[in-house]
């Protein structure tokens, strides 16, 4: 990816509120928001990601939570939510029976770790985000909290690159 520099420019000129309110688009944590804002001026693409790595490196536990919350169940994106449908296109068209096992094996992690499973969706099909959530359920909280933690990582990259791509 290239940078964009008038991307970058067009975000840090942005007020304190405004790009408050664009970072929560990108994941909803305040404190990940805060760390991100704090980190300018970004002088790249790259410096703009290793804020993010490290923004989210820090997150604690109830940090995590505040991020996942901004995120749909798999297999359910977000009605007219764009980011959503997009993050989650391995599940358009997909067969009833998979949809209804993604449901079954989402309620019994949230009622083990207490929280949506997190997963990178883009570009992975339903099948494979079933196993990778098959895989994940006996891990134990610390181990979850870990995987969680990097798969919010690609996520907000992801977010980030294409804000940058359309600014």
């Amino acid at each position: 990816m290239t940078n964009h520099p008038h991307a970058l420019d067009s975000l840090a000129a942005a007020d304190a509120a405004e790009l408050a309110e664009i970072l929560l688009e990108v994941c909803s944590s305040p404190r990940w928001a805060t760390a991100i804002a704090a980190a300018q001026p970004w002088s790249s693409r790259e410096a703009l990601l290793a804020a993010n790595a490290a923004a989210t490196a820090g997150l604690t536990d109830a940090d995590l939570h505040d991020a996942m919350a901004g995120h749909a169940r798999i297999g359910q994106p977000k009605a007219g939510d764009a980011t959503s449908e997009r993050e989650q296109a391995g599940v358009q068209g997909v067969d009833r029976a998979i949809l209804d096992e993604l449901r079954e094996a989402n309620a019994a992690y949230e009622a083990k770790f207490g929280h949506v499973f997190l997963i990178c969706a883009t570009g992975r099909t339903a099948a494979t985000m079933l196993a990778a959530l098959r895989e994940r359920q006996p891990n134990d909280p610390a181990t979850e909290a870990g995987i969680v933690r990097g798969e919010l990582r690609k996520i907000n990259d992801i977010r980030l690159n294409r804000l940058l791509d359309v600014a």
